[in-house]
């Protein structure tokens, strides 16, 4: 069924998403928005309260204010509740739980396939903007057992692991705030990192001086330098690991288990990309892009937000140093020339 046309398709309903939404909105550019999921989708599945890392200036868009009653970094809750008020502000159309399946060259533009509820749509565009995020996917351990019912790649509730032996895999701040807030809710933590130490830098200052006081009082057990080599319905089996993070020799240590968190990263889906025919570059399978305008190799397709990173190891794109990304596609799309804002910030705040 052909359900519309537009200028702009905006793929993804993120932040940057919306912003740029916004931003077409102000301009009297027509454009279409779609999400596979609900607006702010990622924020969505943090646990329960946890905060930004960065402070609310730096992750405000459209030019609204972020304010917090007690004017401390958002939680999920606030933020999520301040994309809503963003999208019923500017009386943004979104088009949720609507996947684009196609993107497909039509004349000068495009035709956007979307599938909404089993249905198939048609949308015909001039311009496509990609804004679909870099952690749609879990890394995977691939080790036996990773697939039993007590094992989790996502940090949902503390409250789940009341008086539960768990063990946390991964060292990197959603592992190191996951066995926190699981300890301080009662749980019985332990901590499997393949690296020696917690790499600090990426961790929220705030909770380093904390896991480390713990670790030292043998409140959390933490097991460095190791890799899960099996997981079992009641526990998990380590193994000591090399420089290159490869189990050394076949001697386990194993440590009963109740509950698993593998909470070692995500993968970006490229799907989409690579349907659209973007080129796909580096270690992190990132789309080729023009920094100045945001375009894609493919003419008439752009990239923004954390989009751009492809699978980060190293995160070094995040939601506060993508706001110039709308600056440079409403530049190449009306021909004026961007305005650098102050708001290209290199790295969350430490």
């Amino acid at each position: 069924m052909h359900a519309g046309e537009a200028q702009i398709a905006i793929v993804g309903a993120g932040p940057i998403g919306l912003e740029l939404a916004v931003a077409l909105k102000r301009e009297g550019i027509s454009y279409v928005q779609f999400d596979a999921k609900q607006i702010g989708y990622t924020v969505s599945w943090w646990a329960p309260q946890t905060r930004f890392f960065s402070s609310n200036e730096r992750i405000a868009i459209a030019g609204v204010p972020l304010v917090t009653p007690d004017e401390t970094k958002a939680t999920r809750e606030q933020y999520l509740a301040y994309l809503r008020s963003v999208v019923m502000q500017f009386d943004l159309k979104v088009h949720t739980y609507e996947p684009v399946t196609g993107i497909d060259r039509f004349g000068d533009g495009f035709v956007v396939t979307t599938q909404p509820a089993g249905r198939e749509r048609t949308w015909r565009v001039q311009k496509v903007v990609l804004v679909s995020g870099g952690t749609d996917h879990p890394r995977r351990l691939n080790v036996p057992g990773e697939n039993l019912p007590h094992v989790d790649h996502y940090f949902r509730d503390p409250h789940t692991y009341f008086g539960q032996q768990l063990m946390i895999v991964g060292g990197k701040n959603s592992a190191v705030e996951a066995a926190l807030r699981c300890h301080h809710a009662g749980a019985h933590v332990s901590i499997s990192y393949r690296r020696s130490a917690f790499p600090t830098r990426n961790i929220k200052y705030w909770l380093t001086p904390e896991i480390t006081g713990l670790i030292e009082s043998k409140r959390i057990a933490f097991y460095p330098s190791t890799v899960v080599r099996e997981i079992t319905p009641t526990q998990v089996s380590l193994s000591a690991c090399t420089s290159d993070f490869q189990p050394r020799g076949t001697e386990t240590t194993d440590i009963p288990t109740d509950f698993v968190l593998s909470l070692i990263g995500y993968e970006q889906d490229t799907r989409l990309f690579k349907l659209a025919g973007l080129d796909m570059i580096g270690d992190c399978h990132a789309p080729r892009f023009d920094e100045k305008t945001m375009q894609s190799s493919v003419p008439g397709i752009y990239v923004a937000g954390t989009a751009v990173g492809g699978t980060q190891d190293k995160y070094s794109v995040f939601l506060e140093n993508c706001h110039v990304h709308v600056d440079r596609i409403l530049a190449h799309l009306t021909g004026r020339t961007s305005e650098a804002r102050a708001r290209e910030y290199s790295r969350p705040e430490t």
